[in-house]
């Protein structure tokens, strides 16, 4: 999955690798090339980041912006540019998450994005609880073509129960249902791609032959959910088969992720879980026959990037200002593991003493190393939870800081590399391409050129052949 080149250097394992650098004991390992995505929060991963004035607010439905946002990602050789994807919403989303509130429908947006770009991956978001295989299969091959081979499909099955509403149904299914219909509709759309092989359509003027009838195949697919004939109408995809993006965390989804995806997105904080996630998922997918190394593992991380580590600060403390909202801290106290309650904002933390506050400690300690500075009272733990309440890895800092943490989840097999979720932009973006990503590139953690021409290249996964042609 990844290149090598020089030294590394080792990680603190107590730590969550945004402190000091710890030089190695002996001699260092290879280095492994981090991957990087985008991960599309046009109004910005942080709640206020819209209302900064150097932001913008309204890009979501903006294609310019989003074509400046997608080369810019291009600009820095990430892996991919991804934008998630939700059946329902409403206005009381604004306070805690307006970048999801509104957004543009992916598979278009994504039309217009690979027209913008050249070679970086775009992954598009398709819900397989709402969605019939031959849709499915039909557009992410038209995209793939469209892409010249850039495109990933990731694979959801909705969270939001207020989708089913939408669709005309009274209620959304339970997990174990959506994953029986999710595993049946990834197992179609493939077929689908594999109805025609590679050398189905010869187009022969001199014999008239446009088509071989030997080289295209019905599907006859009759199953629990979907019954689909076949063959698709768009031929075979540039990719054979677009690589599967997951993101799920229960025993269900790592079994699912484990056995069908190539990039698997996750939320952990801290370098232990994240490790121990990662090695879990690589022995289920060993246990199914495949290569583990074909795996890829990408946590989320918001970077609040400065020139220094007091002006990543300060716009730490920008955005915090900023948010709107109530001041009820029970959020909060969940989050941390100890009752906030009765406690006013500028109200020092209580005394977390003793095995019943080991949790809190910890929550504590990840803000401090996250925000690089002491976090003493509940409104300073409080902004820590806003900033980062949707569950991923949080740094404040300059461009070292930020590379330090990425070096030390991929060297110690936390992480394949980070899907980048920018507080605000387009600003939160350009300074991480501007300042993370030169000092990425100096250590060996990033290519400083695009190697492949696919998405499936980009990853280092080989082009499959059609089943058929496999016999």
């Amino acid at each position: 999955m990844s290149g090598t080149s020089g030294g590394g250097v080792g990680p603190d394992d107590a730590g969550d690798g945004a402190g000091p650098r710890v030089p190695a004991a002996d001699a260092a390992p290879a280095r492994r090339q981090a991957r990087l995505g985008l991960f599309l929060f046009a109004a910005g991963y942080h709640p206020a980041g819209w209302r900064l004035p150097q932001a913008r607010a309204d890009g979501a439905v903006d294609p310019a912006f989003l074509h400046r946002v997608a080369q810019t990602v291009e600009r820095g050789r990430f892996d991919f540019f991804f934008l998630g994807d939700a059946l329902a919403t409403g206005v009381e989303m604004q306070d805690r998450f307006p970048s999801q509130m509104a957004r543009l429908e992916p598979f278009t947006m994504m039309a217009s994005i690979a027209a913008a770009t050249r070679s970086v991956g775009l992954v598009v978001t398709a819900n397989t609880t709402y969605a019939e295989p031959y849709h499915v299969a039909r557009m992410l091959a038209s995209l793939d073509y469209l892409s010249g081979g850039r495109v990933a499909w990731n694979v959801v099955t909705g969270a939001d129960g207020r989708a089913a509403l939408n669709f005309g149904r009274e209620q959304h299914a339970e997990t174990e249902e959506r994953y029986d219909r999710a595993e049946e509709l990834v197992a179609v759309v493939q077929e689908l791609w594999d109805s025609w092989e590679d050398d189905a359509l010869p187009r022969d003027k001199a014999t008239g032959a446009f088509a071989d009838p030997a080289k295209v195949h019905a599907v006859g697919h009759r199953g629990r959910f979907f019954s689909v004939a076949g063959p698709l109408n768009v031929p075979r995809p540039p990719q054979g088969r677009p690589p599967i993006v997951q993101a799920g965390t229960s025993e269900r989804a790592r079994d699912f992720a484990a056995r069908v995806a190539d990039v698997v997105f996750t939320a952990q904080t801290a370098i232990p879980e994240a490790r121990a996630f990662r090695e879990d998922l690589r022995r289920r997918a060993a246990a199914h026959g495949r290569d583990p190394d074909q795996l890829a593992v990408m946590p989320g991380l918001v970077p609040i990037v400065g020139a220094t580590l007091a002006e990543a600060q300060r716009t730490y403390d920008e955005l915090n200002a900023l948010v709107v909202g109530d001041d009820d801290l029970r959020p909060l106290s969940d989050a941390a593991g100890v009752d906030l309650t009765a406690r006013g904002l500028a109200d020092p933390l209580p005394a977390l003493d003793g095995p019943a506050h080991a949790r809190a400690r910890a929550y504590v300690a990840l803000a401090q190393d996250a925000t690089g500075r002491p976090v003493a009272t509940v409104g300073a733990l409080r902004d820590f939870f806003r900033a980062s309440g949707r569950g991923h890895r949080l740094v404040v800092g300059d461009a070292v800081r930020v590379a330090d943490l990425i070096e030390a989840w991929v060297t110690a097999g936390a992480a394949d590399g980070f899907n980048i979720c920018p507080p605000y932009l387009p600003g939160g973006l350009n300074l991480f391409v501007d300042l993370v990503v030169p000092e990425l590139q100096r250590r060996g953690l990033l290519r400083r050129e695009y190697e492949g021409a696919t998405f499936r290249e980009l990853l280092g996964l080989p082009r499959p052949a059609s089943v058929y042609a496999r016999g």
